[in-house]
């Protein structure tokens, strides 16, 4: 018993010694915890949820002056980073962004870049608002960029988009398109300390543009191009007549009507994009609108033997074939945007090849027996016929 009792502080103080061992790591991860060399002190902090980063700020609301310090930790110098207001959105195209990364001096360089498409490289470029006594530290493998930002006074309430990547070839390469990198977006007010819509509505947006995509790329992408290898190719067949027509017209129709809610998906994404998407919105505006002008026209298809069924067919092939073309092409402007996995675009390459391989071979079918059917008719034997109107078969005669 005594022996026991004699054990006990020991036990308390190896007890307490393990739980500050598991509780001091929990603590680091923290912004309330972690203290700033240099005397460096900031009011409010906020643990940002993904990519291992926090942010830290003074906020004065008169001068509406933030100071900030943007940590991620687990960074090397394999790694640049980034913080960023957008005042577009949640999103990456439009942001206004603080980068910093170790250069091949050994240095850590600091400095700002507008990031105006999904391509960028980060380059330095003047910010829509003022930015001071930026600079950037990488100590015990932590990542930190301070800057004095000058903001105006609607901009209590930010967007905010951070990000990791890494160096290539002493620049900022391109960062992961999955994962945590996609869903580090969110909202900050600088008043409050408040965040909203932090991952969550940034995986929203991004579903919401897949949606979009996947659409688009069925109906005016494969199903549009498929519609028109039914009319051009099948109805050669006798046998075919009229099937393919009505199967034509479905395919068409329910081409039309994909895309038509993939054309409404795009527009609330369109009203967040930067002007540089503009011409992928610009040409699926006009798809629309020369699909809808298309169907109509349908309604108004004269007869064969009319007069102007000429007219009307040169018109149809023309608009059709016009439709297909930028169908595909804004295709791939999409994906350019989306900037999805390198399977993607794969895929739909390989659709956009297998739809030509197909036209290709039944082009060549199509005018072998086209071209047959004009020597069986050319060498067939004329048909003459009795001065009554009976042809020479009724009478017995050739």
């Amino acid at each position: 018993m005594n022996g026991a009792r004699a054990d006990s502080p020991h036990l308390a103080l190896l007890s307490l010694a393990l739980f500050s061992l598991f509780l001091a790591p929990s603590l680091a991860q923290t912004c309330q915890s972690y203290a700033f060399s240099g005397n460096r002190v900031y009011a409010s902090c906020v643990d940002l949820p993904v990519l291992s980063s926090y942010l830290h700020w003074n906020y004065n609301d008169t001068s509406y002056v933030a100071d900030i310090a943007f940590r991620v930790t687990g960074a090397t110098s394999s790694n640049w980073v980034s913080w960023a207001i957008n005042p577009s959105g949640l999103q990456m195209v439009g942001s206004q962004a603080l980068v910093a990364y170790q250069n091949s001096s050994g240095s850590v360089w600091a400095y700002t870049s507008p990031v105006d498409s999904l391509q960028t490289s980060l380059s330095p470029g003047t910010l829509s608002f003022g930015v001071s006594n930026i600079s950037a530290a990488l100590e015990s493998s932590e990542m930190t960029i301070f800057a004095t930002l000058q903001l105006s006074s609607g901009m209590t309430t930010v967007n905010q988009v951070w990000q990791v990547g890494p160096v290539e070839n002493g620049s900022p390469g391109t960062h992961p398109t999955s994962g945590a990198n996609v869903e580090s977006v969110g909202t900050l007010n600088f008043l409050s300390g408040t965040t909203g819509g932090t991952g969550g509505s940034g995986s929203s947006r991004q579903r919401r543009r897949n949606v979009h995509g996947v659409l688009n790329a069925v109906s005016w992408g494969t199903l549009m191009p498929m519609g028109a290898l039914i009319a051009r190719y099948l109805k050669v067949f006798q046998s075919a007549d009229p099937a393919w027509f009505y199967l034509h017209i479905s395919c068409q129709a329910s081409a039309y009507a994909v895309g038509v809610a993939g054309w409404a998906t795009g527009l609330k994404l369109g009203s967040e994009s930067s002007a540089n998407n503009k011409v992928h919105g610009n040409i699926g505006l006009a798809l629309s609108v020369l699909g809808t002008v298309q169907g109509f026209a349908l309604l108004l298809r004269p007869k064969k033997d009319h007069k102007y069924r000429l007219y009307w067919n040169m018109y149809h092939h023309t608009v059709g074939y016009t439709v297909i073309v930028l169908s595909i092409v804004n295709v791939f402007k999409g994906l350019d945007i989306l900037d999805p996995e390198q399977k993607w675009r794969t895929a739909y390459i390989a659709i956009v090849a297998s739809l030509g391989a197909s036209a290709a071979v039944l082009e060549a079918i199509t005018w072998y027996i086209v071209i047959k059917r004009k020597k069986a008719a050319s060498s067939a034997p004329k048909i003459s016929h009795s001065t009554n109107g009976d042809d020479g078969y009724r009478n017995g005669r050739v």
